[in-house]
């Protein structure tokens, strides 16, 4: 999966609580990060990831990642939630 995916409909869900909570209940397929994020919010989830072997792709920056997700803030975190 990858960032384009999210562009395409993917369902998706946005932001650091809702990522998590994806991780932890095996809803998460694919998990992106925001690289401009404050580690101790994000180093969490990439940690998850890990543990579960989620594919964790990095994204330069919360404006980015916020604009893919189709929100108009910045977003640390986003997830492709499995079908």
């Amino acid at each position: 999966m990858f960032l384009t995916d999210v562009k395409n409909g993917a369902h998706t869900v946005v932001g650091v609580k809702q990522t998590r909570k994806a991780i932890t209940n095996n809803k998460a397929e694919t998990v992106f990060v925001a690289m401009d994020a404050d580690a101790h919010v994000t180093e969490a989830l990439t940690k998850a990831c890990q543990e579960k072997q989620i594919p964790l792709e990095k994204v330069p920056t919360m404006a980015e990642l916020g604009t893919t997700c189709g929100i108009h803030v910045g977003a640390s975190a986003a997830a492709i939630l499995k079908d």
